[in-house]
């Protein structure tokens, strides 16, 4: 997709390019070595080409979210209450102690978040990643 929309990006000297991954591309999760890898690739890649396309307008940078309230983690939670005989109630409060602000995140934060580096606002950020993650994320 870059391939496609970057030379028009280039040609108006304006543009935004803006992936997300997980906590993985810097702190490793357990039996998760080839997404791990994949996404510390992610983050490799957007920082190279935040430096060849900044001169041009076009910014490139990465959201990192953490535990975001969606129908998704919600599935993973239930599927981790199953898989070690807990209530979902209690994983849920696991997490929670993981977590510094004491909460999962709200989509609208995440939203918020790729809304304002998409924006003109914006401008001087870039090759940065960007944690939406109520501080969960140990590595600095």
């Amino acid at each position: 997709i870059t391939d496609r929309v970057l030379p028009g990006m280039r040609q108006r000297k304006w543009g935004r390019i803006i992936t997300s991954t997980t906590s993985g591309a810097i702190s490793p999760i357990k039996n998760l070595a080839i997404s791990n890898t994949l996404r510390a690739a992610l983050l490799a890649w957007s920082k190279t080409l935040s430096a060849e396309v900044a001169q041009d307008g076009v910014t490139v940078n990465v959201i990192m979210p953490g535990r975001v309230a969606t129908d998704r983690l919600r599935e993973l939670d239930e599927a981790r209450a199953k898989r070690e005989n807990l209530s979902y109630e209690d994983v849920v409060k696991l997490s929670l102690q993981l977590i510094p602000a004491g909460r999962y995140g709200d989509p609208q934060e995440y939203g918020d978040t790729a809304a304002f580096l998409a924006s003109q606002n914006a401008s001087f950020i870039t090759g940065s990643v960007i944690r939406v993650d109520g501080g969960q994320i140990p590595a600095v």
